[in-house]
């Protein structure tokens, strides 16, 4: 019997103790707990953080109230705000993955345009030059082409467009580099490949008048002398005054050759669309 009663109070002891530890645990976790704070308050919080200059605390609180509040009107505000701090802070990767779920979760918000501008900006600031991988120009063309096509009446269309212009600049001045490095091993047909892209891809950009030159050069090093007589006569027609042309010339006349246009030439073709361009 008196067996029994120690047991039972060992057990009481037990299950005491057990108790005890749950409580303290459970006060462990609550302290540890991140309370909910109403969506507004937080982002008006986030925005004071915001005017101090204190932008890691904002976007903190710009994050909690996505992940508290992330069906309230002020979450759509909060994924905004979040996306310009983080391209302001020059954390391109994050501005772009932020901005692209904003747009893809709400299109029609009258934020939409902003956001994708951003997302556009994130992409155009890490362009860097022709001899390195032009990812980023693509990416930036291809995310402000969007940008104007989905909303044209935006006050950004306009800079998003000159935006364009200039990663498709770049991305020609890539192909002529390519295109360089093949002519300059005598790899003529892929010189040609490269150089007619720049023609039929990127004639809106100031790299079409030397890729004409070059494949002048190229055609006539592969003996397709119709070729490079009509690439001379497309460049001479577009750019007359162009030093380009004037070497252009000068090589086909030490041949006996001048520039004269082939009409069935996809070269023909081409200089019709420079004209009209």
């Amino acid at each position: 019997m008196a067996r029994i009663s120690r047991i039972s109070v060992l057990g009481a002891v037990g299950i005491a103790l057990l108790v005890v530890g749950g409580c303290a645990k459970d006060d462990e976790i609550n302290a540890f707990a991140d309370p909910t704070v109403p969506a507004d308050q937080l982002y008006n919080e986030a925005l004071a953080n915001v005017d101090s200059g204190d932008y890691d605390e904002a976007k903190r609180k710009f994050r909690k109230l996505d992940r508290q509040h992330p069906y309230s009107n002020f979450s759509r505000k909060s994924g905004v705000m979040a996306t310009f701090l983080s391209y302001r802070a020059g954390n391109y990767a994050e501005a772009i993955s932020r901005g692209n779920r904003f747009v893809e979760l709400y299109p029609a918000n009258k934020d939409a345009a902003y956001v994708l501008y951003l997302v556009g900006m994130s992409h155009y600031r890490q362009i860097v030059d022709v001899t390195r991988d032009q990812r980023s120009a693509r990416l930036a063309y291809r995310t402000m082409n969007s940008l104007v096509e989905r909303y044209p009446d935006s006050e950004y269309v306009e800079d998003a467009k000159r935006k364009m212009r200039v990663a498709k600049d770049q991305i020609a001045g890539k192909e002529m580099q390519i295109g360089r490095y093949y002519q300059e091993r005598k790899e003529y047909l892929a010189a040609v490949n490269r150089y007619r892209g720049v023609v039929e891809k990127f004639e809106d950009t100031r790299h079409v008048e030397e890729a004409l030159a070059r494949l002048t050069e190229s055609y006539y090093a592969l003996g397709l002398v119709g070729e490079a007589q009509t690439a001379a006569a497309v460049l001479g027609h577009n750019f007359p005054d162009s030093q380009w042309y004037k070497e252009s010339y000068a090589l086909l006349e030490s041949g006996g050759l001048r520039p004269q246009e082939n009409r069935g030439s996809w070269l023909s073709r081409a200089g019709k669309a420079l004209v009209g361009a």
